[in-house]
């Protein structure tokens, strides 16, 4: 009986992806790659080795748990936030949202969404739904995995990258109750505001009980609505942040 109610499930949903696109939103990641500056580096130590004889191949990874594409649950900001843990399964697959402001990322590098972009986002595809993952495109992941690219500092050492507005997270939080949010660069706050240490967007997500993406790849190919994301990654107890598997459906 249980094999056959599996089939029969399957059975249904099999149509539904036939046909699909399934485009991966993940780096894989490496030691020297972009990150953090006050993060250190992956070390990456082979404890057995199929090609120097061993029956198996293993890895020791030492790893900060915001490294590479990642998740952030609120309690990596918010004192008492919930943990990786704590985020139930069916908050990881998600209808999703490209809002897109490649275009004036190209023009300036310290480009932010404004509420125009969200009025004309919605004015073609309808309201942003309750409980939507919504990703800001920029073209930024292009410089993966370059550090310096991806860190885009001038002379005085000010970091030059796109980021959310504070306008544009509060509609999409406390109007649309939208579930998360993702972006391509290192930082939920544009590169000038984490400059200075203001990581106020940052915070103001997580404290909202949302979790988030950074650092996702890939979404220039994702149409802007209609895509479903889904993103996986372990469960560390207690666990404020790890590197997760991340694809939209579309």
């Amino acid at each position: 009986m249980i094999e056959a109610t599996t089939t029969r499930f399957w059975d249904g949903l099999e149509p539904l992806l036939g046909g699909r696109s399934f485009t991966d939103l993940t780096h894989a990641f490496h030691p020297g790659q972009p990150r953090f500056p006050a993060f250190p580096d992956e070390v990456r130590e082979t404890l057995f080795d199929l090609e120097k004889g061993d029956g198996f191949t293993a890895h020791r990874y030492s790893i900060v748990g915001q490294w590479g594409t990642h998740v952030d649950p609120p309690s990596h900001f918010i004192q008492g936030g919930r943990t990786l843990d704590q985020i139930p399964v069916e908050d990881m697959v998600l209808p999703m949202v490209i809002l897109d402001i490649t275009a004036r990322v190209n023009a300036s590098a310290d480009a932010t969404p404004t509420m125009k972009d969200v009025q004309a986002w919605e004015s073609r595809n309808g309201v942003i739904v309750p409980g939507a993952f919504v990703a800001l495109r920029t073209g930024w992941s292009h410089h993966w995995p370059d550090a310096c690219a991806m860190a885009n500092r001038d002379e005085g050492g000010i970091s030059h990258t796109p980021g959310w507005s504070q306008e544009v997270l509060s509609f999409l939080v406390e109007e649309r109750s939208v579930t998360a949010v993702g972006h391509e660069q290192t930082d939920t706050d544009p590169g000038m505001a984490t400059s200075r240490q203001d990581f106020s967007l940052e915070t103001y997500v997580l404290a909202q009980n949302r979790w988030q993406i950074e650092l996702m790849a890939n979404l220039e190919g994702l149409p802007e609505a209609g895509a479903a994301l889904i993103a996986s990654w372990p469960k560390p107890f207690r666990g404020s942040g790890f590197p997760a598997r991340v694809f939209a459906i579309h």
